[in-house]
């Protein structure tokens, strides 16, 4: 547990830090090269994410009942997690009205996905990830769309085709994941209802 951890942190703290220090972030760029930071920093959240999937593959070798949550709550995870991959795919997909209504999309669909898990799981290993991309996702998302109002950031009009692409795109990588992905990835069938 200790790991995923210490790679949640790594993962979502190096995400954070360029957002709430730009001055610091724009020195290091200047200083080392945009290329070279770039690739600093792609290093430092591949380091994370492998802590964090070392970690809880560890943790789930001794898992710990939290709460039992009832057998429908996975085909609800299962809906909450097809609006997260529609989400993230609007972060991606110029003009559609999500994103030009949201603004951070992909961030919300981070939120959303955590948020069926927690309902659907109830392992101490799977509360503590989940519930630290919620915590992160959340103020993160608020923050970034407060500071493009006041930048006067606006996003694209949405169009119709810029919709039905984000919901095609968004709708294929669900499945993909959900019947053949994640049981592959993650070792669990999410579609089997078991956890």
């Amino acid at each position: 547990m200790q790991l995923m951890i210490y790679g949640l942190f790594v993962l979502l703290g190096v995400h954070v830090v360029p957002l709430v220090f730009p001055r610091w972030r724009q020195r290091q760029i200047g200083r080392f090269g945009e290329r070279s930071w770039k690739g600093v920093f792609a290093l430092v959240a591949l380091a994370g994410l492998v802590l964090t999937c070392i970690g809880f593959g560890q943790a789930r070798r001794l898992p710990l009942v939290l709460y039992a949550p009832p057998p429908a709550m996975d085909h609800l995870n299962a809906l909450f997690t097809l609006v997260a991959f529609v989400l993230t795919a609007a972060a991606y997909v110029p003009r559609n009205h999500i994103k030009a209504a949201v603004g951070q999309p992909m961030l919300l669909g981070v939120a959303v996905w955590a948020s069926g898990h927690l309902l659907a799981t109830g392992l101490l290993h799977d509360v503590v990830l989940f519930g630290a991309f919620l915590a992160w996702s959340v103020p993160m998302a608020i923050w970034l769309r407060q500071r493009e109002r006041l930048e006067g950031v606006v996003h694209a009009p949405g169009t119709l085709r810029g919709d039905v692409v984000t919901v095609v795109i968004g709708v294929i990588a669900w499945g993909s994941f959900a019947f053949w992905l994640h049981r592959w990835l993650i070792g669990v069938d999410p579609m089997s209802g078991m956890h």
